[in-house]
């Protein structure tokens, strides 16, 4: 379990198996077996070594998931502890689908999500992107808008992306289980 509050910025060096220079990761603590949130996707630690951490990733996961097949900066997030503080929400890091950029006007962006995940996100409800936790400002159909602070364009790879860029997306995990249970 993870809140979507990126606590640092890494690069991933080789995709396969997947390696990642943890940037400012805190690693002390980390253990094989450990999961890390790499892009908004939980993955197991497989290695660890001079700020290096190692995961193996399947070929289901990369064909539900963007950004984890090629070179580049990704947001990291080690996992709760009992006692945390959960300063975004609660986030599995089990990626719904793979959405993407469709405009940015200057801190608002908008997103596309599948049209399957659209009925999740709701105007003031939280969606995690890329790894981090959101709050939706508006919604329309399948595309829905977030304003983001400078903090978090300094601090996350949000700030990096384009028109275009493919995102992670998971939705709101209350909404999900609202649906099965409301399902007949």
């Amino acid at each position: 379990m993870f809140t979507g509050i990126v606590q640092a910025v890494g690069r991933i060096e080789k995709h396969n198996p997947l390696r990642i220079k943890a940037g400012r990761l805190p690693l002390a603590d980390v253990r094989i077996g450990d999961s890390i949130c790499v892009q908004g996707c939980c993955l197991t630690v497989v290695k660890k070594a001079k700020g290096r951490l190692s995961f193996d990733v399947s070929s289901e996961t990369l064909s539900v998931t963007a950004g984890l097949d090629r070179p580049g900066a990704v947001n990291l997030e080690k996992s709760l502890a009992l006692g945390d503080r959960l300063g975004g929400h609660l986030v599995t890091g089990h990626v719904d689908g793979v959405g993407r950029v469709v405009g940015k006007k200057g801190s608002v962006y908008t997103f596309e999500a599948p049209k399957n995940l659209a009925r999740y996100i709701a105007r003031k409800g939280s969606v995690c992107v890329d790894g981090v936790s959101l709050t939706v400002n508006r919604v329309r159909g399948s595309r829905f808008e977030v304003n983001l602070i400078p903090h978090t364009l300094k601090v996350t790879t949000l700030g990096r992306l384009a028109r275009g860029s493919k995102v992670n997306l998971e939705v709101d995990l209350l909404a999900r289980y609202m649906e099965q249970l409301l399902t007949p």
